[in-house]
């Protein structure tokens, strides 16, 4: 097992870096974010302040909470339930007074096997959720 790092592009967003961090660090605003992701990928998406459960097509049922927020700049999750367990990092720097750069890392334990079937949808994924979280009016 080797741990493998796995980043989204960065993502520019058109708010205040503080403005982004209040949205993202309470889980209960996913639901302004709820259209913006994959229907086909993601379903049953359930969330409060510290936690979202999703079933993902093809890992399952996947849970992640909140472990550390660390105000305005990054907020840290772990599994609480999923096939491969690992870490998500969301990373804010400001980018203007009024713009934010954005980039998620995921960090898992795994070995060569597995890492060769899930680099490819893992990263696919990260771009996705970054892209959406641009969309999300803050």
């Amino acid at each position: 097992m080797s741990l493998s790092t796995f980043e989204s592009s960065v993502k520019l967003i058109e708010a205040p870096q503080q403005k982004v961090y209040d949205m993202l660090s309470d889980l209960n605003n996913l639901e302004k974010a709820k259209d913006q992701m994959p229907s086909d990928k993601l379903k049953d998406l359930r969330f409060d302040r510290d936690s979202v459960s999703v079933s993902v097509a093809p890992l399952g049922s996947l849970t992640l909470r909140v472990v550390e927020r660390e105000e305005p700049k990054t907020i840290k999750f772990e599994t609480a339930n999923s096939p491969i367990p690992f870490n998500m990092w969301i990373q804010l720097l400001p980018a203007s007074e009024e713009s934010t750069k954005m980039k998620l890392t995921v960090k898992a334990e795994l070995n060569p096997f597995i890492r060769g079937m899930v680099s490819g949808p893992i990263e696919q994924g990260l771009e996705k959720i970054a892209e959406a979280l641009t969309m999300v009016q803050y």
